[in-house]
């Protein structure tokens, strides 16, 4: 029953989160209701993966392919998500018109330094691709030790990443009302953000089952 939970979830998620922000009432128990199913698919379909893995022997060569084929077809729609907000990026500042003061930044925005928090973040997130990276192919060689070190190295990189971006929302100079400058910004790092969180608890379960 998953798949059709999940859709529902994501359903309600959905219209819940327009409802709310446009202050119809309802709207915000709807929004709990489908992060509330969305989390527990999570947890149900993903056990029952486990199960059918370990217990039942049903992860035939077939069966792992199309896992493989799943998370590539996933990764493609990742990269066509953000590639939108690049686009918005790139068109409102190659080309920035006249309401915003005709310059990128607009005339208003004080911009944050990309040498300060965000050059951390990013030596930290690529830290971590190494990290996670030793962790498989120790996981692959079947090196347990290194792998749970690798993985014990990449859950703090990833956590400090989050802590980092927080502060830095916390410090910016605007806010995601500001003009279009403000709204690319935080949708595009926040979202982000939000992946990293999503990959912090993925790795955390991965951790656990391999301790």
């Amino acid at each position: 029953p998953w798949p059709l939970i999940a859709a529902l979830g994501g359903l309600s998620l959905t219209f819940g989160g327009v409802l709310f922000m446009h202050n119809y009432k309802g709207g915000g128990e709807l929004l709990c209701l489908g992060v509330i199913t969305i989390l527990y698919v999570m947890f149900t379909w993903w056990r029952d993966i486990i199960r059918e893995a370990l217990f039942e022997g049903q992860h035939t060569i077939a069966v792992q392919q199309g896992l493989r084929m799943g998370m590539i077809l996933f990764i493609v729609s990742e990269v066509m998500f953000f590639f939108a907000f690049f686009w918005a990026f790139f068109t409102s500042s190659i080309s920035p018109v006249f309401n915003i003061g005709g310059v990128w930044p607009p005339t208003h925005i004080v911009a944050i330094s990309p040498w300060g928090l965000p050059f951390v973040n990013t030596i930290l997130l690529l830290s971590s691709g190494a990290s996670v990276t030793w962790a498989h192919h120790a996981i692959v060689a079947g090196f347990k030790k290194e792998a749970m070190l690798g993985l014990y190295v990449t859950l703090i990189f990833a956590i400090a990443f989050t802590a980092m971006q927080a502060f830095e929302y916390s410090a910016a100079p605007f806010s995601m009302s500001d003009g279009v400058y403000g709204s690319v910004f935080y949708m595009a790092t926040g979202f982000h953000g939000f992946h990293v969180i999503i990959g912090t608890i993925f790795l955390a379960i991965c951790t656990i089952r391999l301790y």
